[in-house]
């Protein structure tokens, strides 16, 4: 990819709130992977008219650079439903290495053993270090590792990209 990228955050939403639709049952519990993916479950949890809560993971205690990073201030883990034996959709709003990922299912498995758990992300880039795959990804897009994308939202709660070199 040449020249900057550009992402409209809004329209990747729209396209993941029909891409990931088919994903839902009416037992399924949406968990946002904090922080982005917290914003996007919150905001899908009200357009999909979810019925109770959405739950929270931070991948913080979990993490395999816990030692370089320390505690994070994004978020906590929220889980306002019985886990075990739960129909689980993670939401996240970038996947790369995978690593964040490991990290928030063993927080996940820390609070019961769901029967099933899948993924959609508004964008995946690539990187992978792990073996880990979204089930849907309203995008694709290809980064230099030495670059990161970042979502941020604005006061109305409107989503946009921030690319950081």
């Amino acid at each position: 990819m040449n020249g900057p990228l550009a992402l409209d955050a809004e329209s990747l939403y729209q396209a993941f709130l029909e891409g990931g639709r088919p994903l839902l049952t009416p037992q399924t519990h949406l968990v946002g992977i904090t922080s982005g993916g917290a914003w996007l479950a919150e905001r899908a949890h009200r357009d999909w008219q979810r019925p109770g809560e959405f739950g929270t993971l931070s991948s913080t205690l979990h993490r395999d650079d816990f030692a370089q990073r320390g505690l994070s201030a994004s978020g906590q883990t929220r889980l306002p439903f019985a886990v075990e034996g739960a129909d689980l959709l993670l939401i996240d709003d970038v996947l790369y290495t995978g690593r964040t990922l490991r990290a928030v299912i063993n927080e996940l498995f820390d609070y019961g053993r769901p029967a099933r758990v899948r993924l959609a992300v508004l964008v995946d880039r690539g990187g992978r270090e792990l073996p880990i795959q979204a089930d849907f990804a309203a995008a694709r897009v290809v980064l230099p590792a030495t670059e990161s994308l970042r979502l941020s939202r604005d006061d109305n709660g409107r989503f946009q990209f921030n690319v950081k070199g």
